[in-house]
């Protein structure tokens, strides 16, 4: 090595923002081991660098001893007090070793070394940056559709969604520009920093109110839960302590103008935005939109209701599969037991 080498060294840990100490000890400890691999040496060495005068030098640590039995790990009083006057018996000296090939070696090694290291600390940044981005909306082109695994390109780091985190009603193509919800982010085996990004989770119909409802980016209007059946039907109950803001009429515009933009990027699965109140009776009712509720009787020790419909509303308060009903008992957290006035009529 020269003086150039650290001269750049210097320059380049300015640059990517890695401490130069740090990238020297990582060459020592690298430099370690090439020279074990290199040399077939099993000798507990010690590698110096001295940037003053650009050299590299291996020192054997070999143990003062009075009788040497091994001499890649002992030395004895006499050779020891020729390197240290004040050696005793049980101290550690320090032989230079350095091979006269070794330069090559280790130049071949630092660049490998610092090659890694910066590798890692661009990767580590990336990671930093991105990991403050998770419960927000990103981005990104789809770069590869894979075993059900769908890979996005979002810049300076990979979107990874799953099977699970995509609406089953959606096809993605190589190339389709598509957004999706930050769920989390992580390292890979490698240590590549990864995004689980998705478009079923909940959190996604959140953000993109935020963005297209000022009152709730601005907290005049609060989203109390969001329930979702990705691709078909989401509930959200809202609320506003203002009472001159009529939370669900803010959330959905005249002629559901402010909603479209929401229902056009989640291609027309059905939204139920209703008003949530401390009272169960009333919110029950809401969350059953878009059916007509007739009365409801809660029963609050075991947390359930039984809620009367118009015969003709039976099929819409339930839904297909009993999707309106599920739906709108997890937005409330009560069970929900549904009956037309006929079949309350009859039960009488």
């Amino acid at each position: 090595m020269n003086k150039e080498f650290f001269e750049a060294l210097e320059a380049l840990s300015i640059e990517k923002g890695i401490h130069k100490d740090y990238l020297l000890d990582a060459i020592e400890t690298a430099l370690v081991t090439a020279y074990k691999r290199n040399f077939n040496s099993s000798e507990n060495v010690k590698i110096v660098i001295d940037e003053e005068k650009a050299e590299i030098r291996v020192y054997s640590l070999r143990e003062v001893v009075e009788e040497v039995m091994d001499p890649a790990t002992e030395i004895d009083i006499e050779s020891a007090r020729k390197i240290d006057k004040k050696a005793n018996i049980e101290d550690i000296v320090e032989v230079e070793i350095t091979p006269k090939d070794f330069g090559r070696i280790s130049a071949q090694t630092a660049k490998q070394v610092i090659v890694q290291k910066i590798r890692e600390a661009e990767r580590e940044i990336v990671f930093t940056e991105y990991s403050d981005r998770e419960g927000e909306i990103v981005s990104g082109i789809v770069q590869k559709v894979d075993k059900n695994i769908i890979i996005v390109d979002l810049g300076k780091i990979e979107g990874i969604m799953t099977l699970n985190e995509q609406i089953p009603s959606e096809t993605y193509q190589v190339n389709d520009r598509i957004k999706a919800y930050v769920v989390e982010v992580q390292k890979s085996s490698k240590g590549v920093p990864q995004m689980l990004i998705s478009r079923t989770h909940p959190g996604f119909v959140k953000r993109l109110l935020e963005l297209e409802i000022p009152e709730i980016y601005e907290g005049l209007i609060e989203i109390k839960n969001i329930v979702r059946e990705a691709g078909s039907r989401t509930k959200i109950a809202v609320y506003s302590k203002d009472p001159n803001i009529d939370p669900v009429g803010s959330c959905v515009g005249q002629r559901g103008t402010r909603i479209q933009n929401i229902l056009n990027e989640l291609k027309d699965e059905k939204i139920d935005v209703v008003e949530w109140s401390e009272d169960p009776v009333q919110f029950i009712a809401s969350a059953l939109s878009p059916a007509t509720v007739l009365a409801v009787d809660i029963d609050e020790e075991n947390k359930s209701s039984k809620v009367v419909v118009p015969d003709g509303q039976l099929s819409l308060a339930i839904g297909k599969d009993g999707q309106n009903a599920r739906l709108s008992a997890k937005l409330t957290g009560w069970k929900i037991d549904i009956k037309s006035e006929s079949q309350i009529k009859v039960g009488e």
